[in-house]
């Protein structure tokens, strides 16, 4: 054996210190976190940080000599009845197997902890004075140190939406997706609530908080129509990926300072859409509804 893998942790220690970090009762009873794949006696010399554990970013951890991948989204979310290789689940997990590479995910047990992946996104925009959008629910297991769904913030200073659109779009990773806003251009923005991930969910939070805009994904015709109605705050639709892609540099300085691994962290990008095209007639030059 190595003297590299002789200090080498095992799978077992790297899951207990990635559960201390996001203890799996954090997460949404819907949720499936934890170890999905792997020897729990086996070396972890180097770990893949992912967002989605997808043929791509497996085929990047495999390439990068990685043992372990960990990652934001399940694979496995839904129950099922077979990982048999002609499904597409069953072929990731058949290749993890085979490469002998371990999968652990920390889902919405890494949204609600502090620091987390509504941090990471907070702090590229700068905002201080963080506090949780939705707070732990009191009595739950993540109650309390700060934690819960999303942030809210302060900007170093107002800013107009339309700068603010273009700050986002620059700080984010790129995707073909970009960033959307709605409200009108010059509306001063000066408090901001994010959410990694869909935060549709938490318009209403948004509102309660009284920011004056709210960054997040995959928001929907209906209800931010309704929102916007209503006299709620600014809205910033980025893609999925990208206000969660933050995180993965947070948790790889973890598994580097806690367990002493190498970890690499993936860029790339698989948000699903991949064609982006403005129409003739920019939105900042149409007249903003009331």
């Amino acid at each position: 054996m190595s003297t590299t893998e002789s200090a080498s942790p095992r799978l077992a220690e790297v899951v207990a210190a990635l559960d201390e970090r996001y203890p799996p009762a954090w997460a949404e009873d819907w949720d499936r976190v934890g170890l999905v794949v792997g020897d729990p006696t086996a070396l972890v010399r180097r770990v893949a940080c992912v967002v989605d554990c997808v043929p791509e970013t497996v085929a990047e951890a495999l390439a990068d000599g990685a043992d372990l991948i960990v990652a934001h989204h399940p694979l496995l979310l839904r129950g099922v009845s077979s990982v048999a290789a002609t499904t597409f689940k069953g072929r990731i997990v058949h290749r993890l197997i085979r490469a002998d590479v371990a999968l652990y995910v920390a889902h919405t047990n890494a949204d609600v902890a502090n620091p987390g992946v509504s941090d990471a996104l907070a702090a590229r925009l700068g905002l201080t004075d963080l506090r949780p959008l939705v707070p732990a629910p009191a009595g739950g297991a993540a109650a309390g140190g700060g934690r819960g769904f999303g942030r809210v913030g302060k900007l170093p200073a107002p800013v107009a939406l339309a700068e603010l659109v273009a700050h986002t779009a620059a700080v984010l990773p790129p995707t073909a997706w970009g960033v959307r806003a709605a409200g009108p251009p010059d509306r001063l923005i000066e408090t901001v609530a994010v959410s990694g991930g869909a935060g549709d969910s938490f318009l209403a939070a948004a509102v309660a908080a009284g920011v004056d805009a709210f960054l997040t994904a995959d928001l929907r015709h209906h209800p931010a129509s309704e929102h916007l109605a209503g006299g709620g705050p600014a809205l910033l639709d980025a893609a999925h990926w990208a206000t969660e892609r933050p995180w993965l540099d947070d948790l790889a300085t973890f598994v580097r300072d806690r367990l002493g691994v190498p970890a690499m962290v993936s860029d790339l990008d698989t948000d699903p859409w991949t064609v982006h095209v403005s129409s003739p007639a920019s939105p900042v030059d149409k007249e903003p509804r009331p």
